[in-house]
């Protein structure tokens, strides 16, 4: 009976904003740093940057956003978000839920060659905006990159900023990607590797270079807050 509830359209719009609100509470409890924000600098002056981070940190990284907006010479007013989600139930949902943090969903996936949503994105970043890509959404195989993020890269001529955030008061969600969601009251660190320029003519070798920044990312936030 629940779970036919929550296939509702109401339902799951209800369930989204309780989420958002708890997730807002549990960023804004937690005490944050930055690792690498000299590397996030010129993004935040104006610089165009595709923001890539591995799906399971996703609950977290709202904070990059709001960490860049409010840093000293920021160039973000009239700047928005674009993050991939699936247009699957869930990725609906969780399009849902960034929107209390003002991130706009494009519906698409990393995991398959789409041209519509390479195009889409490509013209988000023309415009000023900020892309932000999960490489391995919206489902899996976990920390397996699809070539959609070196793609885009490719295609737009702007270089990929891979991250990753962590927290020490968190639960790890039994999902395919093992889901970090915080807590409040701990505290978090953002981790900035450096940039990966992608030649337009050659994403593929630009791919395995990626997965390397975002898994270095990830340990790195990992082994700053006892992960």
């Amino acid at each position: 009976m629940l779970k036919s509830l929550l296939r509702r359209p109401r339902a799951q719009a209800t369930l989204a904003w309780l989420s958002g609100l708890y997730l807002d509470f549990a960023l804004r409890t937690t005490r944050w740093r930055i690792v690498g924000a000299e590397l996030l600098a010129p993004h935040i002056a104006g610089r165009p940057v595709i923001v890539a981070f591995w799906h399971e940190r996703l609950p977290l990284m709202p904070m990059l956003w709001r960490t860049a907006q409010q840093s000293p010479g920021a160039r973000l007013a009239g700047t928005r978000v674009h993050i991939l989600v699936s247009s699957h139930r869930d990725g609906r949902f969780i399009g849902a839920a960034m929107r209390r943090f003002r991130m706009e969903t494009v519906f698409g996936s990393s995991t398959r060659s789409s041209a519509r949503w390479l195009r889409n994105m490509s013209l988000q970043q023309t415009r000023g905006d900020i892309v932000a890509i999960t490489p391995d959404g919206p489902r899996g195989p976990r920390r397996r990159a699809a070539p959609g993020v070196a793609q885009l890269a490719a295609l737009s001529g702007v270089p990929v900023l891979a991250c990753a955030g962590q927290t020490t008061s968190r639960l790890v969600l039994s999902s395919w990607d093992r889901m970090v969601a915080p807590v409040p009251f701990g505290r978090a660190t953002l981790v900035c590797q450096p940039t990966i320029s992608v030649a337009r003519d050659g994403w593929e070798p630009a791919l395995p270079a990626i997965v390397a920044a975002l898994d270095e990312a990830a340990a790195t936030a990992d082994r700053l807050c006892g992960g």
